[in-house]
C-alpha cells in the first residue's frame, strides 16, 4: 500500500505494507537479552490454589503475568524522567509517533579501554541531512548475539558526550541505538550522553526520547526512512517499545 507523506514541504512515498521491525522482544523460550545486573524476565501462568490458569492445564483461558524491567530486558523508549528527580512519563511526553529518520552504521572507535561513538563519526554519516530521528547500528552486527547478549559487566560501546551534544544541536529529537545504553556502563553516575542529549543543564527537551536495545538487521540499508515509534502506555520514565521503519521510495 503506497502512501505519500508531506514533510517540510517535501513529499515522500512509503509502502505501508512493508514494515521493518527493529525491536527485540521478551522471549522466555530462549536466552533473553539482559543488562544491568538483574535476573531474566518471567512470563508465567497465574495459579489459584491448585488451579493453573492455562488452557493446556484445563483452564478456559491463558492468564499470564509478566515480570520484567524495560531497561534490562526489551527494546524500550525512555524520556528525561529516566535521570531526573522530578517524575516525567514517556507516555505523557511522547506526543507524536511518526518521524523522518536516518539509519546509519557506525563502527565504534577505540578510546583507552573503551569503544566509543564520536562526534566526528556521526558528522560523517549524517552530513547536512536534517532528520528528527537517528537509528544507529553498531558494528559488529550479529543478530544472534545482539538479541541474546548478556551485557552486565561487559563495558559495551557508548556515545561520547560530544556526540550527544552534536545530535541535540542538529535537532535530532529521537535517538535509537542497538546498545543497552548511550552511556558507559560504569561512569560513576555521570550519564554524560543522557544529560547532554536531554539538555538537563538548560531548557530540558521533554519530548526528546532515547530508545535502546534495538536490532537493525544487516539486510536493512543505511538511508532515509519514516519511523513509527510505538510505545506501551506505561506512566513511567521508560516503556517497552516497537519501533517500525518504512523505507522512503522516492
Amino acid at each position: 500500500m503506497i502512501t505519500t507523506i508531506q514533510y517540510n514541504s517535501k513529499k515522500y512515498q512509503i509502502d505501508l505494507s512493508m514494515p521493518i521491525d527493529i525491536s527485540i522482544p521478551i522471549d522466555t523460550t530462549k536466552e533473553n537479552v539482559n543488562a544491568w545486573y538483574i535476573d531474566d524476565p518471567k512470563i508465567y501462568a497465574e495459579q489459584f490454589g491448585d488451579e493453573v490458569i492455562k488452557v493446556s492445564e484445563g483452564a478456559p483461558v491463558n492468564f499470564n503475568s509478566i515480570q520484567f524491567n524495560p531497561h534490562s530486558h526489551i527494546t524500550h523508549t525512555e524520556c528525561v524522567g529516566h535521570i531526573t528527580e522530578k517524575i516525567h512519563s514517556v507516555n505523557q511526553n511522547l506526543k507524536r509517533f511518526f518521524f523522518l529518520a536516518e539509519v546509519v552504521t557506525v563502527a565504534p572507535e577505540r578510546l583507552d579501554e573503551d569503544e566509543v561513538i564520536s562526534k566526528k563519526q556521526l558528522q560523517s554519516v549524517l552530513g547536512n541531512k536534517k532528520r528528527e530521528a537517528i537509528v544507529i547500528r553498531t558494528l559488529p552486527n550479529v543478530g544472534s548475539e545482539k538479541r541474546s547478549k548478556r551485557y552486565s559487566n561487559s563495558n559495551p560501546p557508548y556515545l561520547l558526550e560530544e556526540a550527544a551534544i552534536y545530535l541535540r544541536e542538529k535537532g535530532i529529537q529521537h535517538l535509537l541505538i542497538d546498545l543497552p545504553s548511550v552511556d558507559k556502563e560504569k561512569d560513576d553516575g555521570l550519564l554524560l550522553a543522557h544529560n547532554a542529549f536531554w539538555n538537563t543543564q538548560g531548557e530540558i527537551r521533554l519530548e526528546a526520547t532515547i530508545t535502546e536495545f534495538i536490532f537493525v538487521s544487516n539486510k536493512i540499508e543505511d538511508g532515509t526512512y519514516f519511523l513509527n515509534l510505538m510505545i506501551a502506555p506505561f506512566e513511567n520514565d521508560a516503556s517497552p517499545s516497537k519501533p517500525i521503519l518504512y523505507k522512503v521510495l522516492n
